[in-house]
């Protein structure tokens, strides 16, 4: 009898590969900078009360990212096709474990997350026109629908769009930070003193852990441009490079960001993460701060948006090429040559999220998880390293094996702080993924009983 642990990963070519460097980095750095950008540094600011200590938070962790990026670099390398840490967890742990992380990315995390992205910029739209709540549902609907409708129709446009709204995205922040400084609308006195805490900050090290776990989820989404390494040219060469320069450039972003926002607004004087991005914006640019600021928000969002319904879909096509979802979603566009079953599909889960309005939540009760899997799928490179591998032309992890230990410890800490704060939710989160276990033992007989 055939072992299901043992059954082989499919190879389809319907998928062109037509994405350079630009655009990979472009899905790295447009789905990590979104509004989290704005408000993880006030809380960091009002928990540590020390401009050096943010530093050192964002220093070190960009740095653990890094390494987890190199790290997906050579496995995207190695296994150059659609489905990211899906195909790594499959190829190194076997298709049940790979099965459950698309379950979880299917059901709950890859459309509540689209959600989420699609009602947080409709939210910045009614603030800026004044939206009923209707209307702000109904904007949210219509953001999903046509950034799916583009990617449908062309993987290449989409892309070049993503770009654009990356380099827009540096633009106008850059901009932000130039206007500050320019006009000197802030001071350089707020940075002394520079280590010491502040008067109303939380002990060093409680204060580093939530700093920690803010700074993590900061980046996340780095590992999506993973995922669309079957459409990517010499992915080899390509999906690292990408990794690492997205990863830096987001780092270089959130430490000049909260930089600029501690030049403009004293420490001592940060409120909450809502209010410091309206003390901010008032500053710079007076009354018209909080509308101006929305629409840099909606910007950065609408980025994000568009990173994560270019890369989300390829999980769920990568497991219908293995027989583990309906075999028709793997097929490709026959005019397009895009995923686009999988790309609507999300699409639609996502919009059924957004009429229903309750997905927060059910997010928050997968954090624990989705940080196990990515450092599960990191630890899979010790295996895998032994293994043959798909492409000749592999960038390897500099460092390694210390580059992917220095990320499994983040990694370690992470679970630890998220267990700690959230306990019930972790449990909860792993209880529901568990629960496809059974499906994937029904679909795996299914399959063998229709080989007999």
């Amino acid at each position: 009898m055939t072992d299901p642990d043992q059954i082989p990963t499919s190879h389809p070519e319907g998928l062109r590969r037509q994405l350079g460097l630009g655009s990979a980095a472009a899905v790295v750095a447009g789905e990590a900078i979104a509004v989290g950008i704005f408000l993880t540094p006030a809380g960091m600011a009002k928990s540590l009360g020390s401009p050096f200590w943010i530093l050192v938070v964002w220093l070190a962790v960009g740095a653990m990212t890094l390494s987890g990026a190199l790290c997906y670099g050579e496995l995207a390398g190695r296994f150059p096709r659609a489905g990211g840490a899906y195909v790594y967890l499959h190829e190194s742990f076997g298709p049940r474990t790979a099965f459950l992380y698309g379950w979880m990315s299917l059901l709950v995390l890859d459309p509540g997350l689209t959600a989420a992205f699609a009602t947080g910029l409709a939210a910045y739209a009614a603030y800026i026109f004044h939206w009923s709540p209707l209307a702000l549902k109904c904007a949210a609907l219509v953001a999903i629908a046509a950034v799916g409708a583009l990617n449908i129709f062309s993987t290449r446009i989409s892309a070049g769009v993503l770009r654009w709204l990356t380099w827009l995205k540096f633009a106008v922040l850059l901009t932000l930070t130039f206007w500050a400084l320019a006009f000197h609308l802030g001071s350089w006195s707020n940075f002394v003193p520079f280590v010491m805490q502040r008067p109303g900050a939380l002990p060093l090290a409680p204060a580093l852990g939530a700093a920690v776990v803010g700074a993590f989820f900061s980046f996340g989404g780095w590992w999506d441009a993973a995922k669309i390494a079957g459409e990517v040219r010499d992915p080899g060469r390509t999906l690292p490079r990408a990794l690492a320069l997205g990863v830096i450039a987001v780092t270089a972003v959130y430490v000049v960001i909260s930089a600029v926002f501690i030049y403009l607004v004293p420490i001592e004087k940060v409120g909450s993460e809502g209010t410091f991005v309206a003390q901010a914006g008032e500053v710079l640019f007076g009354p018209a701060g909080g509308v101006i600021f929305a629409a840099v928000v909606i910007l950065c969002v609408l980025g994000s948006l568009a990173a994560f319904m270019i890369s989300a879909p390829r999980v769920y096509y990568a497991m219908a090429t293995d027989g583990l979802f309906p075999k028709s979603v793997a097929q490709a566009h026959p005019r397009f040559g895009t995923p686009a079953r999988a790309i609507a599909i999300q699409a639609s889960v996502a919009c059924l999220l957004v009429a229903i309005g309750s997905f927060e939540q059910i997010i928050a009760y997968f954090f624990f998880i989705v940080v196990f899997f990515l450092g599960l799928t990191v630890a899979s490179l010790f295996k895998l390293r032994h293994l043959p591998q798909e492409s000749g032309n592999v960038i390897l992890t500099p460092g390694y094996p210390l580059t992917p230990l220095v990320f499994l410890i983040l990694i370690a800490i992470m679970l630890v702080l998220l267990a700690l704060r959230s306990p019930w939710e972790a449990a909860l989160g792993c209880a529901v993924v568990l629960a496809g276990w059974p499906v994937y033992n029904w679909i795996i007989a299914k399959r063998m009983r229709a080989t007999l």
